[in-house]
């Protein structure tokens, strides 16, 4: 039996795709973004910061770089930094 998009709970959506299901028929491809070209860059913080960036990384379930992204994405777009 297959769930429709607008039936599955997110709960649902997280057991199918952690037993490894094919979740594509619930994801929108049309927002999709196309990644861009990517420049490498090194940054040094203090330990005692860095512990802090992988508490909260760990909180929510995603890698430092990703959590470090993700806050800088949403400050840039609050700036709306183009």
């Amino acid at each position: 039996m297959k769930k429709s998009k607008s039936k599955i709970t997110s709960k649902e959506f997280d057991k199918d795709f952690d037993n490894g299901k094919d979740m594509g028929d619930f994801l929108d491809s049309k927002r999709a973004k196309v990644n861009k070209k990517v420049q490498r860059i090194n940054i040094d913080f203090p330990i005692s910061f860095l512990n802090k960036i992988d508490k909260e990384a760990q909180h929510i379930g995603v890698a430092r770089t990703a959590l470090i992204k993700m806050w800088l994405a949403e400050r840039l777009e609050r700036l709306n930094v183009r």
